[in-house]
């Protein structure tokens, strides 16, 4: 505990972007020749790892860093469709306000980020570290520890993926798994992350323990 730097993930951790995904998946799959599944598969999918989604849609991975740039202009275009989950506004606030710092590690753009945090939540955060590729947030967090002249001892990353708690734990920064997103509780537990939060406020008592 103890902690002065939180790291956010964005989509599916601050911003509720899951319907929209749901929205656009199959013409990206058409677009990017892998397949396309039901609404009931897709929700399947949430209890699976990123590496096993991939195989399972036979997504060429010479093709991920193309389809990730086509996503960024999407969500670019679909911003105002994309709302911030109840109560993010009011949580960064309170964090801000207590003097921790904040920052977001994303794959999304930090220009979308921006974007549908809006100007007064954007504000908030002070280092930002997106653009990753699907499997190198590893090194943002790594920038952003720097940038921020903290260690890792110091900082709690906060996302809904598998993928945010490995590449975390492996920079040795403390991982706090949130069960509104992308993955399901069940998942997220199998990986043993240090704090599992099923509502905000869970959030603002682990800083303040």
């Amino acid at each position: 505990m103890g902690y002065r730097l939180i790291i956010f993930d964005f989509d599916g951790t601050l911003a509720d972007s899951v319907d929209w995904l749901r929205g656009v998946f199959n013409d990206v799959a058409r677009r990017y020749g892998f397949r396309s599944v039901s609404a009931e598969e897709l929700e399947a999918l949430r209890g699976q790892d990123t590496r096993s989604i991939i195989a399972q849609l036979g997504v060429p991975v010479w093709k991920l860093p193309f389809i990730a740039a086509h996503m960024r202009k999407l969500v670019a275009r679909d911003a105002h469709r994309i709302p911030l989950f109840p109560g993010i506004e009011a949580l960064l606030e309170q964090l801000h306000a207590q003097g921790i710092v904040l920052a977001v590690v994303s794959s999304n753009s930090e220009e979308n980020v921006r974007r549908v945090l809006g100007p007064v939540a954007s504000a908030r955060i002070r280092h930002y570290g997106c653009g990753a590729g699907l499997f190198g947030k590893r090194a943002k967090f790594r920038k952003v520890l720097k940038a921020a002249g903290m260690r890792a001892s110091e900082a709690l990353s906060v996302g809904d993926e598998v993928r945010d708690i490995e590449a975390a734990a492996a920079e040795g920064i403390a991982t706090a798994a949130v069960t509104w997103g992308y993955a399901t509780e069940a998942l997220l537990r199998s990986r043993a992350p240090t704090l599992v939060l099923t509502r905000l406020d869970e959030l603002l008592r682990a800083v303040a323990a």
